[in-house]
């Protein structure tokens, strides 16, 4: 899948055991130029995972699909994008968490 800059980004299931949902905090942090997060959904569903810049918008999304329960992880490439601080949330129905991470070029 690609983002509207033209990176890729890829979700891939790295366990079928989770027990919660959660959002890890990506790493590395800071990075330059690709990250990765971690995440664990504890139902099937719609799962977004967005990055957001600090004025709200949002400049990319890494996962808008259907996934089991499970862990999985997404990488985010940032190369095209500037230096800063940026937000992702992960969010699968009324469940939302959003954490900060860092781009240093």
């Amino acid at each position: 899948k690609e983002n509207s800059l033209g990176g890729s980004t890829s979700v891939e299931q790295v366990s079928s055991v989770p027990t919660s949902f959660s959002l890890e905090q990506n790493y590395p942090n800071p990075f330059n130029p690709s990250t990765t997060i971690k995440f664990q959904v504890a139902r099937a569903g719609f799962v977004t995972l967005k990055i957001f810049d600090m004025l709200g918008r949002e400049v990319s999304t890494l996962v808008s699909q259907q996934l089991d329960a499970g862990t999985y992880q997404s990488k985010w490439d940032g190369s095209g994008y500037a230096s800063g601080i940026y937000l992702y949330t992960l969010q699968q129905g009324n469940s939302v968490e959003t954490r900060k991470l860092l781009l240093v070029k």
